[in-house]
């Protein structure tokens, strides 16, 4: 920079002016949703693309590097109505103010259904929308993420069908854009967010009806990929009933609208209560038939021949010991009258042997010196002796 001779003034390079312009812009506008007709649409051997973003009144140069251009998934044709994002920037060389795109969206009908049925066939390609991989949702869970617009319908109707079916689950509720410029990041980050938190059973995205523009964050491969990550299972709830989106073929389970997606993640608490109440009834009429065939088949085994059987030995065994003891007692019996009988004829022996009786019959016993005299040679005259009699003894001498 220099200062001109005798005039003070300070002297800019074109170089100076475009660096200050430049940093402006990219300060100013580090990033912009622009919206646009494409124009002089070129791509560049090296895999870039330069065109014109263009309305009624003015235009605007641009351009997508090769690294962002690989992830388009249809052509950029002239005349095609699109909605871009990018930072505003000047290319030095000619002085020209452009915008660095970095993504591009279809703006017409014709376009944004191309560009679903692209995304649709590389995500299935890649396998996103594999059957094999989708989870069953838990049949009761206690805690339901929601991911969704705070003031659109589909936060009310989801909450409403909760509090209706079963008042008691929790709710995390995540507030997002659902639809415009920034829609799909904020929902694939809320996704993230809520596998993070890890206290939710599983997790509601989506919005109301609306048209094709309306539903297009749901068709981002973002918010595809984001679904597909999530460890948590996934219902997606888009739109109304004939709405799909690529949100719904990469959800464990796709909702027809917000509402079913509460009706097929909560059962109703009072359909809950019926089950158990018939659960109750059913276990209880078949507990007591059970207890009644067993109690049946209790009596027919004690009516019966096989359980009856020991009982009757038990009692043959009695009578037979009966019968045993009767006949002990009858031989015990006879025997003791027996040995009675033998004891008296005994008794009678020994009584007739008896000195004492044989004396009470008339006769005596002579007693010489205290010696029993057994014959009449063993006294002598004049020996004296002892007469004993029954009843007593007396004292006597022998004359001859």
């Amino acid at each position: 920079m220099e200062t001109v001779s005798g005039v003070g003034r300070k002297i800019l390079t074109v170089s100076e002016i475009t660096r200050k312009l430049r940093i402006y812009l990219e300060e100013t506008f580090p990033q912009v949703w622009v919206q646009g007709e494409i124009s002089n649409c070129k791509r560049h051997g090296s895999g870039h693309f330069y065109f014109t973003l263009k309305d009624e009144m003015s235009q605007i140069s641009a351009v997508m590097w090769q690294s962002n251009a690989e992830m388009l998934l249809f052509a950029l044709e002239d005349g095609m109505k699109v909605v871009v994002r990018g930072a505003i920037t000047v290319y030095p060389p000619k002085g020209n103010y452009q915008i660095d795109v970095d993504k591009i969206q279809p703006l017409g009908i014709g376009d944004l259904q191309m560009a679903f049925e692209r995304l649709k066939q590389k995500l299935a390609a890649e396998g996103l929308f594999d059957a094999r991989r989708k989870r069953p949702i838990p049949e009761f869970p206690r805690s339901i993420g929601i991911i969704t617009s705070e003031s659109g319908a589909a936060l009310q109707d989801i909450r409403s069908v909760l509090l209706r079916r079963f008042s008691s689950v929790e709710v995390i509720f995540a507030a997002v854009k659902v639809q415009g410029p920034g829609a799909a990041e904020e929902i694939a980050g809320a996704i993230a967010d809520m596998n993070r938190y890890g206290k939710v059973d599983v997790i509601i995205v989506g919005r109301g009806g609306g048209s094709l523009e309306d539903l297009w964050a749901f068709n981002e491969e973002v918010v595809a990929r984001a679904i597909y990550h999530s460890k948590i299972p996934v219902v997606s709830a888009v739109g109304h009933e004939i709405d799909f989106s690529i949100s719904d073929f990469v959800a464990d389970v796709r909702a027809a609208t917000p509402s079913a997606a509460a009706e097929l993640v909560v059962r109703d608490r009072g359909d809950l209560l019926d089950i158990l109440r018939n659960m109750c009834y059913t276990m209880r009429n078949q507990l007591e038939e059970t207890t009644q065939g067993l109690r049946t088949r209790i009596e027919s085994l004690v009516a019966s021949y096989a359980f009856n059987r020991p009982k009757d030995i038990i009692r043959e065994s009695a009578q037979t010991v009966d019968e045993f003891e009767r006949s002990l007692n009858l031989k015990f019996r006879h025997l003791y009258q027996l040995a009675h009988q033998h004891q008296r004829t005994i008794r009678l022996r020994l009584d007739n042997l008896d000195p004492a009786g044989v004396l009470k019959r008339g006769y005596t016993m002579v007693r010489k010196e205290g010696q029993v005299v057994t014959s009449s040679r063993s006294l002598l005259a004049g020996d004296r002796a002892t007469i004993r009699f029954h009843d007593g003894e007396v004292s006597t001498r022998v004359e001859e």
